[in-house]
């Protein structure tokens, strides 16, 4: 894999195997963590512990806490879209469409980060990158004419659950964005990471008092579990080791795991929530995946924007 300069990149591979397969099994983990709980408390209990986890990382490989005065709103930032915008949309997405397909639409990251990263970071994608992105999207759009074809009588809830979806997707984008500027790589990944996660832990946390209420317990094994899985695995772990990955080959082609973790997602959607495929659909998947492959196959080089007058 290579740098957004087109540079031969190492240590990348293995860390970005370890998210991708974590990442496509919690959509379907995160859809036994919406009952009892609103989906609001679940993110924060998940971010809460998350944070502490970061934190005690942090200290074992000495990396320092310390975060300069200018440089709070990075943190602040990051947890805000990342940890609260994002995750929040994604848990109540699920409550409307499968997590197989929340996991798909959200593959579409991968548009927005290119073109947040032109924006912000100079790197602009190429003609055959926009070109196979369209190509996904039409893949997409057909999952969403199947869902609504199929499930007429609640179509505002497919709907719903789209639109909930792409809330995340830019809230990720955003985020992805933000912390691989320049100014953002002064931070130590760890240290970014922990007060990240307890802003968006503060964050989420008044988001559920708001909209949910006072907190709200499940006392299942599995909730915790569940919840354990993700705040440790899918959260502190994942996001080690994403951040690295995304400072070093560039938000567009850290999202070729966006590309990928849908097809783990689909398959669990499938073989636990009945998800029935039919040509739409799989025609659909094939398109959406495809050109997103494709997208990221023909991405060249980054290439610095020219300065504006």
């Amino acid at each position: 894999m290579k740098d957004v300069e087109g540079r031969p990149v190492h240590g990348v591979v293995l860390p970005f195997i370890i998210f991708t397969l974590i990442w496509g099994s919690t959509w379907i983990v995160i859809r036994d963590q919406l009952g009892a709980v609103p989906p609001q408390w679940s993110v924060a209990y998940r971010f809460a512990i998350a944070a502490g986890a970061m934190f005690a990382i942090a200290l074992v490989k000495r990396s320092p806490l310390r975060v300069e005065r200018r440089d709070w709103w990075l943190p602040a930032l990051v947890g805000l879209f990342q940890f609260c915008v994002n995750f929040n949309s994604v848990y109540v997405a699920e409550h409307f469409i499968t997590s197989g397909l929340v996991a798909t639409v959200f593959a579409l990251l991968l548009v927005p980060n290119s073109l947040f990263a032109w924006l912000l970071l100079g790197q602009r994608p190429g003609g055959r990158f926009l070109a196979c992105s369209g190509i996904a999207i039409a893949g997409i759009s057909l999952l969403f004419w199947q869902e609504l074809e199929r499930d007429q009588a609640n179509s505002w809830h497919v709907l719903l659950g789209i639109g909930w979806t792409l809330c995340g997707v830019l809230g990720a984008s955003i985020s992805n964005v933000v912390q691989a500027t320049e100014r953002a790589r002064h931070i130590p990944i760890l240290t970014l990471l922990a007060w990240s996660m307890l802003a968006g832990a503060i964050a989420d946390a008044t988001v559920a008092v708001i909209v949910a209420g006072p907190p709200v317990l499940d006392l299942r094994p599995a909730y915790w579990g569940g919840l354990v899985y993700l705040a440790l695995l899918a959260s502190a772990v994942c996001f080690t080791l994403y951040f690295p990955v995304v400072r070093k080959i560039g938000p567009g082609k850290a999202a070729y795991s966006s590309a990928l973790v849908p097809i783990v997602a689909m398959a669990l959607s499938t073989a636990f929530e009945g998800y029935r495929w039919t040509a739409l659909s799989a025609g659909g998947a094939i398109l959406a995946i495809g050109g997103m492959l494709l997208a990221l196959m023909s991405r060249r080089p980054a290439t610095p924007a020219p300065p504006s007058d």
